[in-house]
């Protein structure tokens, strides 16, 4: 039947001109061509009408996958990584197929998390990202395969599930659109939920995913790292499939914390899982409490900024952190992090807190910040930065150690630290124009001139530092994060590159350097993704649109419906 505008207007034609009108149809669709030029205008109308709604949900996906081997992307420097990355997945590849991780001094192989291939599944996004599809489509083929499975009487440990498995599905999902991704990581997210049925609701240390069954950690409580690192992560789920559930068990968490009683944004790195109240004095940006400080700006980020208390929270930590953790040494006027017990400093430097400048310098580009802090933020983004990379720079080997002793500043304490010192700057007229603790890149290559010593030597082929010099330079566009990113990775390619793949360093302060058995999945993960980021000359990930987790796993920044707004009491607007 003709549309009611058609009939009506049919209905105004003269009889002989209706009959002419019936002719002309007649003769029209007696031609085969012609038959089927109305079908085609209509086909091409519908695309034109509702192709962005029908092909906008991939259009972000497949910009990134097409815009890949576009020759301004790939610098020479963003290949050589590229290059880095075959390597150490192909050996992966001939010697540790579908198992966790690589021995790659040896040629044997590993299952430390959980047995499921970590290597393939916290590496799928970095596939993606740097265009290695055949590689990708191989992945996809041991993920369909994958059951979870673990043998009763055994665990899967939650917060290097969460970060590795599910993160690196989600975020595989999120570039590439392939259904068997979130299907897959929809089975793991429910699987693992057994982890939140404590009394707090604060998470279990491991679950397995098919029975059920738990059991905890050796502080018999839990960690704050392994409480807060599941919100991206299961938010997003939320998000995707629409189960509230997910998303109710990780908000519980951070229900706890808006209702905390503690020492202004002093979050303790350990929590009872009876009480949900915390369990020690210890503040730390390091070993477990360093994701937690990350996943309270980046849980708001990733919601489009619809989630005020989690950036109320971010602040009150960092202004904790800047007031009582920041501290410059005596000779070379070094600005770092270290913990404190009980207000109690240890002068304790760790690799893992090279992470903070680059959380800093994020806050600084997305929050709404006053133009005193926005500075201050920003000086100590750059100041520690500096220090992490003097860390690399001042070894023999060029590679940063896993933990450091920083020189004390003379008694009392106070007098080292940063908002001591800088107090007195600004007291003073801010002489020289650079504040304590920034300006100095000079190397030193001897223990007695570098204000610290290395207690742990060992270079882990860890992420944190060049995530920093990543987030740095997409952040502020200062090209000096470029160049240190460059030298840390030359150095990993002149040290730690095998035949078989890649291997931590045991000591970095000697060469030849001797290797450790190992080739942990966040090299693959992190590692070689933050360095190909920074090197690309197009920014394939922007980071106004896309929020890394923990892993290294970006997630695209979403709004939640108005439906799921009523459901969990979420501010029906966005606030920045």
């Amino acid at each position: 039947m003709l549309p009611f505008h058609t009939r009506q207007a049919n209905a105004s034609f003269p009889p002989k001109r209706r009959i002419l009108s019936l002719q002309t149809l007649q003769v029209f669709y007696s031609k085969p061509v012609l038959r089927w030029l109305p079908y085609l205008i209509g086909l091409i109308l519908t695309i034109w009408l509702f192709g962005p709604f029908l092909f906008g949900y991939y259009e972000q996906r497949m910009s990134i996958a097409l815009s890949l081997n576009a020759p301004e992307v790939l610098s020479q420097r963003a290949q050589k990584v590229r290059e880095a990355y075959i390597h150490a997945y192909s050996s992966y590849k001939q010697d540790a197929w579908t198992f966790d991780e690589l021995k790659p001094v040896s040629g044997a192989s590993v299952n430390n998390f959980n047995g499921w291939g970590v290597s393939v599944f916290d590496s799928l996004d970095t596939m993606w990202i740097m265009g290695l599809f055949e590689l990708f489509e191989e992945g996809l083929e041991v993920v369909k395969k994958s059951t979870f499975f673990v043998a009763p009487g055994e665990y899967a440990p939650f917060f290097e599930t969460i970060i590795r498995y599910l993160g690196g599905l989600l975020s595989a999902y999120a570039l590439s659109g392939e259904p068997i991704l979130l299907e897959k990581a929809d089975q793991l997210g429910a699987s693992l939920l057994p982890a939140f049925k404590t009394l707090s609701g604060l998470p279990m240390y491991a679950v397995n995913p098919l029975t059920g069954e738990t059991r905890g950690g050796w502080t018999r409580g839990v960690l704050w790292s392994e409480a807060l690192s599941n919100q991206m992560e299961y938010k997003y789920l939320a998000h995707l499939t629409g189960r509230a559930e997910y998303f109710e068990r990780t908000e519980k968490i951070m229900q706890i914390m808006y209702n905390a009683s503690i020492t202004e944004g002093q979050f303790p790195s350990q929590w009872d899982l009876q009480t949900g109240k915390p369990s020690n004095q210890h503040f730390s940006v390091g070993a477990y409490a360093d994701s937690a400080h990350e996943y309270l700006l980046k849980q708001w980020l990733l919601t489009a900024r619809s989630e005020p208390e989690t950036k109320a929270l971010y602040l009150r930590a960092v202004d904790s952190i800047i007031d009582t953790l920041l501290y410059v040494t005596p000779n070379r006027k070094l600005l770092y992090v270290t913990d404190a017990n009980s207000g109690v400093p240890t002068f304790k430097f760790e690799h893992l807190s090279c992470f903070l400048p680059g959380m800093l310098a994020l806050g600084v580009h997305t929050l709404d910040l006053p133009p005193h802090t926005k500075e201050l933020h920003a000086w100590a983004a750059e100041g520690i930065a500096t220090t992490c990379w003097l860390s690399y720079a001042d070894q023999a080997s060029g590679l940063g150690p896993d933990e450091m002793t920083m020189t004390q500043p003379p008694a009392p304490y106070t007098d080292g630290k940063w908002t001591t010192l800088l107090t007195k700057w600004e007291a003073d007229g801010r002489p020289g124009g650079v504040p304590p603790g920034l300006g100095n890149s000079k190397t030193e290559s001897t223990d007695a001139t570098r204000d610290y010593r290395a207690d742990k030597s060992a270079y882990l082929l860890r992420p944190e530092a060049v995530e920093s010099f990543y987030i740095l330079y997409r952040t502020t566009g200062d090209k000096i994060w470029r160049e240190r990113g460059w030298a840390v990775f030359e150095a990993i390619e002149k040290h730690a590159r095998m035949e078989r793949g890649y291997a931590s360093i045991a000591t970095v302060d000697s060469t030849p350097v001797s290797h450790l058995d190992e080739m942990p999945s966040f090299f693959l993960a992190e590692t070689l993704k933050y360095l190909y980021l920074l090197f690309v000359d197009h920014e394939i990930i922007p980071l106004d649109k896309w929020v890394f987790n923990t892993e290294a796993h970006p997630f695209p920044i979403f709004e939640w419906s108005a439906k799921d707004r009523a459901r969990y009491n979420i501010p029906s607007k966005a606030k920045t």
